[in-house]
């Protein structure tokens, strides 16, 4: 039988029972607003009861309050981090997208490509044609000239300028991570140091490791697993314990219990360009204190570091690649040579190159070296088909650790990535390849013809050095686009390096006009035939008809003047995508996000209820203890006992 005394103590559980759910309805209220806070409830179960010797076998003996637990759903936790991994990469694309579209739109308001062409090849050229004689004219038109240079001139610096802010903001990205990855191995400890008797949770601490999983995931792609961590001793014994393991970017180990890995930055040195278009400095990241290399362009990864990745060095998957089928060394051999050939179509026309003219690296095989330099030769075989290949002049001993060896004949050979997303640097070959294709024709015309003083006409575009205040020449001999099996047989191969004068060397940022023309206008030529007067205006002819006729220059099958609907149409193209794909994944996420925060968040209409729920719990349990002292009075004091 139980003591007199029994139900007391049954009051008395049932007291603290409603006083520990009161306490923690008031912790969910007072963090309503806390970002992360999860909701939490009490775990109360019945007690165990007492057997008692009667007919009805046992007496309940109250309950028991077992923990104060969260209420979290792992599984949209985890859909969650991997929606918000995809939603950070569109959204970076989307903001950089968006500001590439303002610097190529042409809206009548900023002069963009169409306004300042039309200005250059129609309007001044009009003029021009009225009195090819005229100082004036000749000189608006150069200035009009001058005008579409500065134009490619101030839209290479804004994209090199947002690959600066890019490359700032990947540093900012990869010192974010190793940050977070810290907090989550001290978080790990911490809830292993307070769980390990196994007869409690750190809540808050969960919570808090898991707010900074959520900001983690918008940075790059995770995931996460948590195992119990088994005594070796007592196998069957529960540590308490649990192992936490944070893996990024396709499944490499971030964090491991309390044990975690750091990123860092590393600015490429001058001689580790990728493309000829890339500022200096561009950030390479590896895993600190070990010097592995961490994979920007993995496929696998995502999140804004992946948005970022594909901005920056996004070149539409046009990297240098080929089959190595010799290697050498140089003539006072020092340095090895190896010899590339090449059959992607935008690696036969170095209009379109964008291998770097400072030296860089080179993957031979599974080999990597550094180079100096390059050479590319077209010849002709057998057949009479055309044969490009790029001899690379490796580094010396103090860059290239090895020296290179037969058995890289018959392998691959790779510049750069293959990044199938058209970033900063692809733009930045579009304008290259226009500018070096227009000027290439148009001074070959000018040069075809005579000027006011009867000389043969010079180039009106050219390209300053980097260097010195020099400009560019551009030599006939550096000339590819027209080199015949004729002139093969007749001189041989045509070579043609990076550090040669040829039209490689023009980009946009150093497009500009020749000096000598711009301080005298008369060398500008306006006449094919040397005896004709100089009102002749043949050529001027020629040279307008260029800009608008594209079997005499074509820029992607379009004639020069459509210039700026084919760039466009690639920005609005992405710049649609990526906002379409940044929508679509949102909205995914906030779903997600509402759902669990459905189960997680506190809803202070629902708290409130409980508050009540849980007064009158407790009051009772007070009634039934006052009850008892009423009873235990009377037993007591009364009855003389």
């Amino acid at each position: 039988m139980p003591s007199q005394f029994f139900g007391l103590n049954i009051a008395y559980k049932g007291l603290l029972a409603a006083n520990a759910a009161i306490n923690t309805t008031a912790n969910n209220i007072a963090n309503v607003q806390t970002e992360g806070y999860s909701r939490q409830h009490v775990i109360q179960q019945a007690s165990a009861p007492i057997r008692v010797f009667q007919k009805y076998g046992c007496a309940g003996a109250g309950v028991d309050t077992l923990a104060v637990e969260r209420i979290r759903d792992e599984f949209y936790d985890g859909k969650f981090w991997s929606s918000r991994s995809v939603t950070g990469q569109y959204e970076m694309k989307q903001y950089y997208m968006e500001q590439i579209e303002v610097y190529f739109d042409d809206d009548g308001l900023n002069a963009g490509f169409k306004t300042v062409f039309d200005q250059f090849n129609t309007v001044s050229m009009q003029e021009l044609l009225k009195d090819p004689g005229s100082d004036k004219a000749k000189s608006q038109y150069i200035g009009s000239a001058g005008n579409l240079t500065e134009y490619f001139n101030g839209l290479a610096g804004n994209l090199e300028n947002m690959q600066r802010d890019i490359n700032l903001e990947i540093k900012t990205k990869v010192d974010e991570i190793s940050s977070l990855a810290s907090e989550i191995a001290t978080l790990n400890n911490q809830i292993n140091t307070i769980e390990v008797s196994g007869s409690c949770v750190a809540n808050e601490l969960r919570d808090r490791r898991s707010l900074l999983i959520d900001k983690l995931s918008a940075i790059v792609d995770v995931q996460i697993s948590e195992t119990p961590v088994i005594d070796p001793v007592y196998p069957d014994r529960d540590t308490g314990c649990n192992r936490f393991i944070v893996r990024i970017a396709g499944g490499q180990l971030l964090v491991d219990g309390s044990d975690f890995r750091e990123l860092e930055c590393r600015a490429r040195a001058d001689y580790e360009k990728v493309n000829q278009t890339d500022i200096d400095g561009l950030y390479d990241v590896y895993w600190k204190n070990e010097g592995e290399q961490f994979n920007l362009y993995n496929p696998a990864m995502g999140g804004e570091l992946r948005g970022l990745a594909d901005m920056r060095d996004g070149n539409n998957g046009e990297e240098f690649y080929g089959e190595i089928t010799e290697v050498g060394v140089t003539e006072n051999g020092l340095k090895d040579t190896v010899t590339v050939r090449v059959n992607e179509h935008y690696l036969q026309d170095l209009n379109k190159c964008n291998l770097s003219d400072q030296g860089g690296k080179i993957l031979l095989g599974n080999q990597e070296y550094y180079y100096d330099s390059w050479e590319c030769e077209i010849s002709y075989d057998e057949n009479g088909d055309q044969v490009y290949s790029y001899t690379f002049e490796l580094s010396d001993g103090s860059l290239n650790g090895r020296r290179i060896t037969n058995d890289r004949i018959g392998k691959k050979a790779q510049v750069g990535w293959n990044l199938d997303y058209q970033g900063i640097p692809y733009y930045m070959n579009q304008m290259n390849e226009w500018v070096r294709t227009y000027s290439e024709k148009y001074n070959s015309i000018l040069e075809s013809g005579y000027d006011y003083y009867g000389n043969p006409g010079c180039n009106l575009f050219t390209a300053d050095h980097v260097t010195d205040e020099e400009q560019f020449n551009f030599p006939d001999s550096t000339r590819f686009d027209n080199f015949t099996y004729e002139q093969f047989q007749q001189t041989g191969a045509l070579k043609v390096s990076s550090k040669s004068d040829s039209y490689y060397r023009m980009t946009a940022k150093n497009l500009s006009i020749l000096r000598a023309v711009e301080l005298d206008s008369n060398l500008l030529a306006n006449k094919f035939q040397q005896g004709d007067g100089v009102e002749q205006r043949d050529l001027l002819k020629e040279l307008q008809t260029m800009g608008i006729d594209k079997d005499k220059m074509s820029f992607r099958g379009a004639s020069a003047s459509e210039f700026l609907q084919c760039i466009l149409s690639d920005v609005a193209l992405n710049s649609s995508s990526a906002q379409r794909f940044y929508t679509c994944n949102q909205e995914i996420t906030d779903a997600i996000d509402t759902q669990r925060m459905s189960i997680s968040g506190v809803d202070e209409d629902e708290e409130a209820l409980d508050l009540v729920k849980f007064q009158y719990a407790y009051s009772l349990s007070s009634k039934m203890m006052q009850t008892f002292t009423e009873i235990y009075d009377r037993l007591i004091l009364q009855t003389g006992i």
